[in-house]
């Protein structure tokens, strides 16, 4: 297992001995264990295409070309082709 260490204010650290000692278990299982926690609750972050998609911009050129995206013919004049 690998290992991380972090401050904490005496508070906390007395909080989370006091709560560790009534659970049973190590503070730094205790610790552990509410992070865990803390990350599986935490939203996964949007992609650009997901704000795109629900700022309703995906889709909005209905007559565009299908290879709009992928060929570099219709990029003509938006700079430098290699």
């Amino acid at each position: 297992m690998d290992r991380i260490s972090f401050r904490v204010e005496p508070g906390l650290k007395q909080q989370l001995e006091a709560e560790a000692k009534a659970e049973g278990v190590s503070p730094s299982d205790l610790a552990r264990e509410a992070l865990r926690e803390h990350l599986r609750r935490r939203k996964p972050r949007e992609t650009a295409y997901d704000v795109a998609k629900r700022l309703g911009i995906i889709g909005v050129y209905t007559d565009a070309p299908s290879d709009l995206s992928t060929n570099p013919d219709h990029m003509e004049g938006f700079g430098a082709r290699g």
